[in-house]
Order: C-alpha cells, then structure tokens, then sequence
C-alpha cells in the first residue's frame, strides 16, 4: 500500500488568550473597524447557511446575521467554547472543532463561507480551498482575506535590501513558522484552481502603522481607509475578495444533516453524544454542545 501523506503543519490556537493578547484592548480598533467595513461591502445581505472557517472565539461571528444559519468552525475548541458562552447555543449557531484540511461537512451544504485572517496560517492553500469549494453550493460566495505579500511596507525594505525575499515573486514567503504572505496573482490562480471566479478585491488597512493609530482618532482612520479600499491600489498589508462557487455542485441546503465522517465521508448517526460513521465506524465527540472532528474516540 503507498504511505499515506504527510499531514500538513496545523496552527493551533487551543489554550492560547487571543482574544485578550490580540485584540480586546491591544490597539487594534481600527483592524476590526476597517475589516468590518470591506466585509460589508462583499458579503451578500441575506443567504441560508454560511461557514466561518477559523471562527475562533466569534469576533465577526455577528457580521452575518443576514443568514440563517452560521457554523463557526476553528481547530481550537476553547476558542469556540467562548464564542458559544457569548453567541448561545441556539440552533441558529452551530460550533465545530475540525480541521479545515479534512472538512466534516456534505458537499454543497453552504451557500456563503468565509475565511478572514486565517489563511496566512494554512501551508497548503490549494488543499484548503479545494475542501471549501466541495461544501459549496453552485453561485456560493467566498469571502476569503489574506495576507498581501507585495505591501508597501515590504516593497520598500527589498528596495532597501532590508530583507532577502521578493515581494513581487509569486510563491507564497513563510516569514515565521506557520505565518505566510501571498501574491494576488498566486492566491487568484488558486482560487481558479479550487472552481472559484474572483469578482472583487479590496485592499484593506491602508494605515496599519503604529505611529499613525496612536496619534490619530481610530474613526478618522477607518472612514479614509474605507474610501481608499475602492482605489484599488493593492499595496496593503491585507486584502479581501469576493469569489464565486462556479460549476456544478449539489444543492444540500435542506439536507436533514450538513455532518458526513471527515476521514471516509461516509454518513453520521448521532447516537446522544457520538456522531457514529456509518461506514468505518469511527465515533466523534459532542462536548457540551460542541461537535468535535479534531480526532475520533479511542475505542
């Protein structure tokens, strides 16, 4: 039998305090104000099921609330688990643990997904975007952000030969482990890749500069920020875009469960609180209302 693949590299933010070492009072408001504002400007009004892939503890979960129905999925189950104490644990909002490299859903059970500063962690872009397309449906948007490799910031230190990598290169640059920059052209030749047709794409965080935050008013900031995001001048630190689910692909939006086994993609029972393959027979944990696919039940 051939071996079977490595797994790639996981970043994984279980236990860490990202919320409160990241964000909730760390300078940040104008990161959130002006992601808030492209995402509004791509997201569709209303839609029936959406995905939030590395949801982790539901900073944008409320952006989507023209939907139906949210899954917040994020590798880190105590991110989630704070997102639950804050969100509820109505049907509205479903939370799962997995990983987004074997996705535990149907095909074609989303009709939005989104993936917002997290794909600067995934080795294997290709592979990722490959699983995402899968779950969608036909005509689905994909708001995916990611972390622009040809910035001013980095075209100047190249210029300066303050740094050893091209920014105008196309193969993604790993500056620390597990942290990655992209060309637009490379991350636009694998969205078509995965069956995706960009339609549109911002730059974003045009003023991610700690000496400008400190001195100016976070709105002033987010309100010039939110007029040069349709510049088109994508020297950003950061960029949004909006793509389409093109080709066929099921319609499982009514489907009785969104759930398949994410190894064999067989069929789940849930017998009280295992989801149970039907095929291998592999058993995966509900914890407190959490659907966990990180790994299966020992036997």
């Amino acid at each position: 039998m051939p071996k079977p693949e490595p797994r790639p590299r996981i970043c994984d933010y279980e236990g860490s305090n990202y919320r409160t070492d990241f964000w909730e009072g760390k300078g940040r408001n104008y990161e959130d104000r002006v992601e808030r504002i492209a995402l509004r400007r791509l997201l569709p009004e209303h839609g029936r099921r959406l995905l939030e892939v590395g949801a982790g503890f539901g900073r944008l979960t409320h952006e989507y609330d023209g939907y139906e129905q949210v899954v917040l999925m994020d590798y880190s189950f105590s991110q989630l688990r704070y997102a639950q104490e804050h969100l509820g644990t109505s049907g509205r909002f479903v939370y799962v643990a997995a990983d987004a490299y074997q996705l535990p859903f149907r095909d074609g059970v989303f009709d939005g997904t989104t993936i917002i500063r997290v794909i600067h962690h995934i080795a294997d872009v290709p592979a990722v975007l490959k699983q995402v397309r899968r779950v969608m449906t036909s005509n689905g948007v994909f708001i995916l952000e990611y972390a622009n490799k040809r910035n001013l910031k980095a075209l100047l230190r190249y210029s300066r030969r303050q740094q050893s990598w091209d920014p105008n290169s196309l193969e993604p640059v790993e500056f620390v482990e597990l942290n990655f920059d992209f060309h637009p052209d490379y991350m636009r030749a694998q969205l078509v890749n995965a069956g995706f047709a960009l339609q549109r794409s911002i730059p974003v965080s045009f003023f991610r500069v700690p000496l400008l935050k400190n001195r100016l008013p976070t709105g002033l900031l987010a309100g010039l920020d939110g007029l040069l995001q349709l510049t088109g001048l994508h020297y950003t630190p950061s960029v949004f875009t909006r793509n389409a689910a093109v080709g066929y692909s099921p319609n499982n939006l009514e489907a009785p469960s969104i759930f398949v086994c994410p190894q064999c993609g067989a069929d789940l029972s849930q017998v009280d609180d295992t989801m149970v393959c039907d095929s291998c027979d592999q058993r995966w944990a509900i914890r407190d209302g959490i659907y966990d696919f990180k790994a299966p039940l020992d036997d």
